[in-house]
């Protein structure tokens, strides 16, 4: 840990990634207390759904959503600036389901030339407390292999549904059994690696697992460098099962997989703590979806501790809280990150 606070990389996508980030923002450069000296994030960009689907269908650039999250996440102040890039047209045009962000990223991959640099133009004007890296700048799509033999392709496929469906109306598959990105042998950005080697605490999601998660560990060099990280590596395990990505998986399903696709990459997995209230249970139970069950033993043997965090709230859905969960990875740190130092230092 350098001298002014933890150095820490979030790997993941979707609003899993850009809910955690929010919550650590106000920690970084701190004063007295939790500080954190240096925040990357980690962000997949295998997204073909929805806006980024259509900005990278006709401009063949790489999906600007999760990036855009990210961006308004870390952004200083959430004002203005923010709340424009967050802006999507609901007037019936052509510009129907963008938003201004995914356009802005757009228009300064035209502008800067490339897409590593429409990021860091667009952090720059929002002044954001972190930075961000794609996982890869390469055309990476998805590719599963399903218990009954058959290969979907794309992430909108894998999901099983588009932006606006909900998971009660969303096309439904047999259960995944393997995940491979194409190209296979897609090169991580040099920011990516970098975060992974000089981290104190990687936190990989919380988020859509086959989706969201597992598309940036897939990419070879990021899990190498996963596995040899000397950081604390958490895993943010979800509260609820999602549709089509993990139907009747338990925590210690959701870690197999990853451990299947990446090797072990983990230390701790977190869990959430708190049942939801049964009125919200019950809505979500209409939409075939279930609180995260698991099995504490079955955790340990494979290699990883648990972690028990209360890290959500709860509105029409439930969702990780970004407080809670920022002050749960500290806790988590102390407990178990400093050990961590103290015994690779005296390695």
């Amino acid at each position: 840990m350098s001298a002014h606070g933890l150095r820490i990389a979030a790997i993941g996508g979707g609003t899993g990634l850009s809910t955690l980030l929010r919550g650590l923002k106000p920690y970084v450069e701190a004063e007295g207390g939790w500080s954190i000296n240096d925040l990357g994030a980690i962000v997949t960009v295998t997204d073909e759904g929805g806006s980024s689907g259509v900005l990278r269908k006709e401009f063949g650039m790489l999906p600007p959503g999760d990036i855009r999250n990210c961006i308004v996440a870390l952004a200083e102040e959430e004002q203005l600036l923010s709340r424009l890039f967050s802006y999507r047209f609901d007037t019936d045009s052509a510009l129907k389901g963008h938003s201004l962000g995914n356009l802005l990223l757009t228009a300064l991959t035209d502008i800067t030339g490339n897409f590593d640099s429409a990021i860091l133009a667009a952090s720059e004007v929002l002044n954001i407390r972190g930075a961000i890296y794609p996982s890869t700048l390469e055309d990476v799509r998805l590719r599963a292999m399903l218990e009954d033999g058959t290969e979907i392709v794309g992430e909108v496929a894998i999901s099983g549904s588009e932006i606006g469906e909900t998971p009660a109306t969303t096309a439904r598959h047999t259960p995944i059994k393997r995940l491979a990105i194409d190209p296979a042998d897609a090169q991580p950005t040099d920011g990516a690696l970098e975060a992974l080697a000089n981290a104190d605490l990687i936190l990989i999601g919380p988020g859509s697992l086959y989706t969201s998660v597992l598309p940036n560990l897939l990419i070879k060099p990021i899990a190498d460098a996963l596995r040899n990280a000397r950081a604390l590596r958490v895993y943010i395990c979800n509260v609820m099962t999602q549709p089509n990505e993990t139907d009747g998986y338990a925590a210690q399903d959701h870690l197999r997989a990853i451990i299947e696709h990446a090797g072990l990459v983990v230390d701790v997995m977190v869990i959430n703590g708190r049942r939801p209230s049964e009125s919200i249970l019950h809505s979500y139970e209409a939409m075939n979806q279930f609180p995260v069950q698991f099995d504490l033993d079955a955790v340990r043997e494979l290699g990883v501790t648990p972690f028990f965090g209360d890290i959500i709230s709860e509105g029409n859905y439930v969702r990780h809280d970004a407080g809670a969960l920022a002050q749960t990875m500290f806790r988590l740190y102390d407990r178990y990150g400093r050990t961590l130092e103290r015994m690779r230092r005296d390695s």
